[in-house]
Parts: C-alpha cells; structure tokens; sequence
C-alpha cells in the first residue's frame, strides 16, 4: 500500500478527477432541482477541471508543488458556474497545503481537505448545508478524525469517499427544495465523482472516457478590438522586425543550408518564416540581431529587399494612445442573443461576453474581456446568479484596474443597472446607483420543463410552459400555451408601482406572435405601457421586466 502522494500520483489523481466527471456529466446535470433546459452544474464543474488538466500537461515539471500551482492556476481560470467556483477553490485549498512538501501523507492530505473547505466556504458570501459545501465539510472532518489510524492513501481515499457518499445522501434532509424534488444535490455528487476519480486516478485505474478537447472554444466577445493586443504591450522580447529575400542562390546551397538558417533564426528570435526553395527564400523574423540573421543568409546567396522595422518604438506609440484614450469607467456585460447582444452596445456597454444559461463563460473568459476594456473602473453585469462568483474570481486573475462586481441574477436588471451609468459621475455614486436601480426591477422568464415533477405546488409534466422569477415557478400551461403561461406570469409579477412592461423574445419565437402578445398585455393593462425588444436568447421563450 502506498502510504504518499508524490508528483506523479498526483498527476494521476487530478487527470482521473477530470476523467470521472466527464463520465458522469450528464447524471450530475440530470440532478439541478430547476426542471428548466439550464442543468449545468456537470458540464461547469467538468470544464472547470479540464482546465486544471490542461495547465497540468503543460508544466514542465513533476514536482509536487509545482503541479499544484499549475492545477490551482488552471481552475482557476477555467472555473464557471457556481458549482465550477467552487470547485475550483476545494482545489485551491488543497493545493496551497500539498504544495508546501514534496510528497504528502495522510496527514497532510486530510489537513489539505480541511483548508479546501474552509476556502470553499469563504468563497460563497452567504454558505448552504445541503450543498456541496456540506460534502466538502463532512468528508474533511472525517479525514481529520481518521488522519492518526490510517497509514495508506488508498484506504484513507476509500473511508473519505464512503463518508461523502453518507453526506451526499443527507442534503435533501438539509434543504427541503432537493426533498421535494426527489433529487441529491448536483454539487455534491460531483464533488464525491471527483474523489472517487481521484481515488482511482492514484490506484492506475483506467477510466474509459473520450480525451477532452486539448483547446478550450472560448466565448464570442463583442466590443472594439481597437485595443485587442494590449494584453502584450510593454512585454516585446524581440524587437526588430525583420524581412528579406535571398535570390541568386550559391551554387553549392542545399535545401539542408535553407533548413539550417530556419533553425539559426530561431535561436536567435521568433516568428521565424523561411519558405522557398533554391531559387528563391522569403525569411522573416523578430530578432533583436537584425545584423546577425542578414549575414547568416549572406552565407547561401544574395540579400534583397530588406525590411527592418522597430517594433519597440512601435510598442510605445501604441501605449501612449492607449494611456492618452484611458477612460475611468467602462461596462461590462455577458448574455445570450444577438438582440441582447445589441440592446447593451446600444447603452454604451463597452464590451459584451456571449454566455448565460448552458453557457458560462469562466473566470478567465471574464478576465480576459475585461482587460481589453481601456478603464480604470470596469462595471461587470453577469446577468445570471450562476456567473457571479465567476465574476468575482476573475478580480485575482487582473491587474491594474478596480473591478465592481454588479450581482444582476438577470438581464433586465443588467439592462437596468447598465441605464444607470453616467460617465459624468464618479465611480463610487455609479456603483450606489446601479445597485439601487438593479433592485428597482421585476424579472420573470418563460420556458419549458425538461422533466416531470413536482416543484413549488405545481405538478409538471416534460414539455410544459413555466413561467418563473429567480426562485421559484409561479405560472404553468400546457405544451404550445406560451402566451397564457406570460399573462399569468405577469398578474404574478405585477404591482401597483409598475408603469412599464418590457418583452425580450427568444429566438424560438416569431415575431408576430411577440407582437400579438405584445397587444394582448396592452389591452390587459391599459393604463402600463408595453414595450417589445427582440432578444434572441435560447431557452427562454419571452425574459420580462415590469418597472
């Protein structure tokens, strides 16, 4: 029995983590207690570990700690959906406490599991027995209690799993939506199939599993790309840009000389290009020896048409206008649907991320959009309550800008909060008034049940029209009854301070039923004005905000 977890077995236990939710992820989406077509919870948790394995297999290294900060950096920035935060944090946790030795024994597996809860807890402003955390949390106090008897990982692994499968079957007594539902928590299913990958990856336990995608499909982002390579200004290596052919090849050159000049420019530079044949060679390549790279390919023939561009004052001119261009405020918005997409650039939302339900963009996803805004503040709406924490852990993956996380659960109250800015205003009064106008907003959506059950005092068959705020299902129909489930929703939702309607419609629905809809609430509610706006989104039939 194997008594420590070295570099390779950990490896080992990360990569079968990551193999076992794959396998499972369907099952785990299956559990979301919501029986609308956005069960997720699988599919984040599965990205977000495929990312840890992708920054895994790059690191040149099979050293303990440095695989850990390889894996912690990658779920990081892979990490999406609640659940994948979280997820990402349990392995924050316990990569912060492996990484301090090079081979870990129980004990220190079990004190990486209780630092993992702990940082698992801390990441959830307001934490949920009956979740994943209570997994985490019971699965670390029996490694702790159980740390001083048992010697080999293999059974410490064995007990820690049994322990998260009796937690597992606890959380619907500690939240009453799973009892109801019939259903365990999804967080914590995955969390038990990624030990028990881990369990198997350290044991060599093949897990028959397609190989994840070696590149990540990274989300649409619409806005300027005026900026786009500002990620990499100030950190040029090479920095000339050089470009020359060579013609009247010597005779004694050969094809091998040619090659033999590709791998000199290489040594000395990068972007190297050396095509043609012994006719005629097209080289380019960024070299901070211009000099050097000519007069290697003075040795096969003759030099023509040189082309040497300082690509470092380059870099500074571009710097200056990006500094002389810096705004002190910019927004940031993600969503699903074309017209969405439009409706936020329309109010002057500077960068705009393609992701919402069956779609959440990571934490480096986020990142990555927000440094191409040119700002000092960025406003960032996730419009989901499932890409908040997302939003929020993308704050440690940028520097040098200030980042307010606006918790809209929806995109009218994205829209709402997006209204309130004024660029005239400083970035502390924008962020009071957006947050007091996002909760100025009702917002209710309608779609269709992927399942039957009984949920919120309704019994569901698959295939019926619900209509829901972000709680609970106040309205039902049948299949085909859309506009009687959006009228309900809206008697549902309405109060006597409401003045306006707004209708977002999907993509799903055509415009002149919109607009038949659109005429029906106007006749309803006379005295309401009733706006139409097409959305585009998938899923929701109609998203609705009364104002």
């Amino acid at each position: 029995m194997q008594k420590n977890i070295n570099g390779a077995a950990f490896t080992r236990m990360v990569m079968g983590a990551s193999a076992n939710l794959d396998l499972n992820r369907e099952l785990i989406d299956s559990l979301n207690v919501f029986p609308v077509p956005d069960g997720d919870t699988g599919t984040n948790m599965g990205l977000t570990m495929q990312s840890a394995v992708r920054e895994l297999k790059a690191c040149k290294s099979n050293s303990l700690p440095e695989l850990c900060d390889a894996v912690s950096k990658g779920a990081l920035k892979g990490a999406r959906g609640n659940s994948g935060v979280i997820t990402s944090q349990i392995f924050r946790g316990i990569c912060q406490v492996l990484k301090e030795v090079n081979s870990a024994d129980v004990k220190t597996f079990a004190k990486a599991l209780k630092n993992a809860t702990d940082i698992a807890y801390g990441a959830v402003s307001i934490p949920k027995e009956g979740t994943i955390l209570t997994v985490c949390r019971m699965m670390s106090e029996h490694a702790q209690s159980i740390a001083g008897k048992t010697k080999d990982i293999e059974s410490f692994l064995t007990e820690v799993i049994e322990k998260g499968e009796e937690a597992l079957k606890l959380t619907p007594e500690l939240l009453p939506v799973l009892k109801k539902a019939g259903v365990v928590d999804s967080g914590g299913m995955g969390l038990v199939t990624i030990m028990k990958g881990m369990y198997k990856g350290f044991i060599g336990e093949k897990i028959a599993v397609a190989e994840p995608e070696e590149t990540e499909v990274k989300p649409e982002v619409s806005g300027s790309v005026e900026h786009a390579d500002i990620i990499n200004l100030g950190t040029i290596e090479f920095g000339y840009c050089t470009e020359f052919f060579i013609i009247n090849l010597k005779k004694k050159t050969t094809l091998a000389d040619i090659d033999r000049l590709r791998e000199y420019l290489m040594s000395i530079g990068d972007s190297v290009l050396v095509i043609g044949d012994l006719e005629f060679v097209k080289v380019h390549v960024h070299t901070n020896n211009p000099g050097q790279a000519i007069t290697k390919a003075l040795q096969l023939g003759e030099v023509d048409k040189v082309k040497i561009e300082n690509m470092l004052e380059q870099n500074r001119a571009l710097i200056k206008k990006y500094e002389a261009e810096k705004k002190e405020m910019g927004m940031l918005s993600i969503c699903s649907g074309d017209g969405l997409t439009a409706l936020f650039k329309d109010i002057n939302v500077d960068r705009v991320i393609e992701g919402g339900q069956t779609m959440n963009p990571s934490a480096q996803d986020i990142a990555d959009a927000i440094i191409q805004i040119n700002a000092e503040n960025i406003f960032v709406f996730p419009n989901n309550k499932n890409i908040i924490l997302a939003a929020e852990q993308s704050k440690s993956l940028v520097e040098g800008k200030k980042i307010h996380v606006i918790p809209t659960k929806n995109i009218p109250q994205g829209i709402a909060a997006a209204l309130a800015f004024n660029p005239d205003l400083p970035a502390d009064q924008n962020l009071i008034n957006m947050l007091h106008e996002m909760d100025n907003v009702t917002a209710g959506q309608i779609t269709y049940a992927i399942r039957s059950t009984k949920i919120d005092g309704f019994s569901l068959n698959k295939g019926d029209i619900i209509g829901l705020d972000n709680k609970k299902i106040l309205a039902k129909g049948k299949s085909g009854e859309i506009d009687k489930v959006a009228v309900a929703l809206i008697e549902k939702l309405k109060d006597s301070s409401h003045s306006l309607i707004n209708l977002y419609y999907g993509m799903d629905v055509k415009k002149e039923d919109a607009e038949a809809l659109q005429a029906k609430l106007q006749q309803k509610y006379p005295d309401l004005d009733v706006e139409l706006f097409y959305g585009g989104q998938a899923i929701y039939y109609y998203i609705v905000s009364l104002e």
